[in-house]
């Protein structure tokens, strides 16, 4: 966390609120990360998230605040470390065949969000519609994946982004395959965290 004066004089405001010398700036951090993700929060903040700096509100008791930290804190570990997070095992996988390679992931018949046409050769079936209310800008992680993992065409370099490359440098074929699920897994969690957070009331 970044140490300059509004750090310290925000860390000063919790610390009065709440008479405790126990609460540190990492603790700070992790309950704004908690607030940023909250559904009330964006609800009620969604237009001037778009255009200002996000306001941050101080809870009025200390057993929400504990609630908003420790939430926080399973959020960023579930967020930064992705890459390792159990892949999601209650899908139905259907292969014809053991090709993981990718082309464009699509969606199934009539834009169908609880299957995944991976590729030709396989499809992911029974997806929970809840992982898709995880957004990061505006999308959900999911579609992040299957946008950014695609091949693609640059028109005026004519140069092609080709994801397998990646597969191929860290000698895993499944990256690509297994992350899709892991994400799918860290969406759940994730709604799984926000719906359990405290109930934001805000001062009209």
């Amino acid at each position: 966390i970044k140490h300059d004066g509004i750090t310290d004089y925000i860390h000063i405001k919790f610390k009065e609120k709440f008479q405790s010398e126990n609460i540190t700036k990492e603790d700070i951090f992790y309950y704004i990360y908690a607030i940023l993700n909250s559904k009330d929060y964006n609800e009620k903040f969604e237009a001037d998230l778009k255009k200002s700096l996000p306001k941050i509100p101080i809870v009025d008791e200390y057993e929400d605040f504990k609630k908003f930290l420790e939430a926080g804190r399973k959020l960023a570990e579930l967020h930064l470390n992705y890459e390792t997070v159990n892949t999601y095992k209650k899908c139905e996988i259907t292969k014809n065949k053991e090709n993981y390679k990718v082309t464009k992931m699509k969606f199934g018949k009539n834009k169908d969000k609880t299957i995944i046409e991976y590729n030709e050769n396989i499809i992911i079936k029974n997806i929970p519609e809840k992982a898709y209310e995880y957004i990061v800008n505006g999308k959900s992680a999911i579609e992040w994946i299957m946008e950014r993992y695609a091949i693609t065409k640059d028109k005026k370099s004519g140069i092609v982004n080709d994801p397998n490359d990646w597969c191929n440098e860290v000698k895993d074929e499944k990256y690509i395959f297994n992350l899709l699920l892991r994400v799918i897994n860290v969406s759940i969690k994730t709604m799984k965290i926000i719906d359990s957070l405290p109930k934001l009331n805000f001062d009209e």
